[in-house]
């Protein structure tokens, strides 16, 4: 969540460095001049998807959706001890059948409606049994006790079915989720142009999958462009200027031909997304880089976001970028100053990130020291600064309370 301009918030994260691009149906991204992308949603695969790989993805992710903890899968075994020890323990002119009648219901919290009801048959042969034994066999209250076992039993087939619907509609939701998710957050690939590049993306909300941080890599004629930047505010709202902006630089990245005029094109856009929505106080603050293929160097455009860093083995430095307002906030001040232009010779390694890394906090409430955990490395190639970066966030942090998003770059 971007904080106001004088502290923006940046926080989430990105798919994991060297990723295989996912199959999900690209979305259609909005222009500068349009509104919100809306991203096709495409049938998830159910039992019937094509191949046997789609046939079994959907039975592991069925199976994930159904497990149960051990101890609910053990509670028809234990009621069944108990009330056999009680029948040892008790006069044998009492039958202790009666406990049995609830394990049709516990059984369809773990089972289907086959196990339900053959647990059902089960349990009142065995009250039958218990009762036989005590010479109550026929007896009037006994005989409304196998009546209420299968009664349990009916409704535990029920319960059964609806569970097993309930799991199936889960998976479907959650695999369009995944697919919209990797729709608008692309993996980081692991060659960008002329460069070497990693990601590390952890949304806040790990079940949503996308927050209100967003990053995208592009190859196009001007050479490589890449974007990391953090929505003012959360939820859905954060969600879709998410993906309004990733939309828009997709197709402005590959038809503006300088890096400080598809800022100023993307300023204009999300302070039309503003307008639209009705909400003043939008803006999102963003790095914006170029690198062409062959050089050792890269331009840089800073829209109200955490100085990008330099990296070598026992170095970490500021790459020096004016900072201008974020997007959406442009129009308050002057024209924006030209790109920065930064050396990147080989050995060096770009770090983009947003703030959600930096302000992790520990057990004592001490912000994550980027700079200083990073000055230890002996190695700062993309990946290894990534990989290091996703565990030692997380040993300092425990659990991340914002999102974290990292974009890491060397010259191939």
């Amino acid at each position: 969540m971007a904080a106001p301009p004088a502290a923006a918030d940046q926080h989430r994260p990105v798919p994991r460095p060297g990723a295989a691009p996912e199959s999900a149906t690209p979305a259609t991204p909005a222009t500068p001049e349009s509104a919100t992308p809306e991203p096709a949603t495409p049938a998830p695969a159910g039992p019937t998807g094509a191949g046997g790989a789609a046939g079994a993805r959907w039975e592991a992710a069925m199976a994930a959706a159904l497990r149960t903890p051990t101890w609910v899968r053990l509670l028809p075994v234990l009621l069944l001890v108990a009330d056999l020890l009680m029948e040892w323990s008790i006069p044998s002119s009492v039958a202790a059948g009666f406990l049995l009648t609830v394990v049709p219901v516990v059984v369809a919290f773990s089972g289907g409606p086959g196990l339900v009801a053959g647990s059902t048959a089960v349990t009142v042969g065995l009250q039958a049994l218990l009762a036989l034994r005590a010479g109550h066999l026929t007896e009037q209250h006994h005989l409304w006790t196998y009546l209420a076992t299968a009664l349990a039993g009916a409704m535990g087939a029920g319960l059964a079915v609806q569970r097993r619907r309930q799991a199936r509609d889960l998976v479907r939701m959650r695999a369009v989720a995944d697919t919209l998710q990797h729709t608008v957050l692309r993996p980081v690939p692991a060659r960008a142009g002329g460069l070497r590049a990693a990601g590390l993306y952890h949304p806040a909300e790990a079940d949503v999958g996308i927050g209100g941080d967003l990053y995208e890599v592009c190859e196009t004629r001007y050479g490589t462009r890449i974007l990391l930047g953090d929505v003012r505010g959360k939820g859905l709202d954060a969600v879709r200027t998410v993906a309004d902006v990733i939309g828009a630089f997709r197709v402005a990245a590959h038809e503006t031909a300088e890096l400080g005029e598809l800022a100023d094109k993307l300023d204009r856009h999300v302070r039309r997304t503003a307008e639209r929505d009705g909400d003043r106080e939008l803006f999102v603050t963003a790095v914006l880089v170029q690198h062409r293929p062959g050089a050792d160097r890269i331009d840089l455009v800073n829209r109200g976001h955490l100085a990008p860093l330099l990296l070598a083995p026992g170095s970490v430095g500021t790459a020096a970028c004016p900072e201008d307002l974020p997007l959406g906030l442009g129009h308050l001040a002057g024209p924006a100053g030209p790109p920065a232009t930064v050396p990147l010779p080989p050995g060096r390694t770009l770090l983009l990130h947003t703030d959600g890394l930096t302000e992790a906090r520990d057990r004592t409430g001490a912000f994550y020291p980027l700079a200083a955990r990073l000055a230890t490395l002996p190695a700062t190639g993309p990946d290894a600064v990534v990989a290091f970066l996703d565990r030692d966030v997380r040993r300092h942090a425990g659990s991340l309370t914002d999102d974290v998003a990292v974009l890491a770059f060397a010259t191939a």
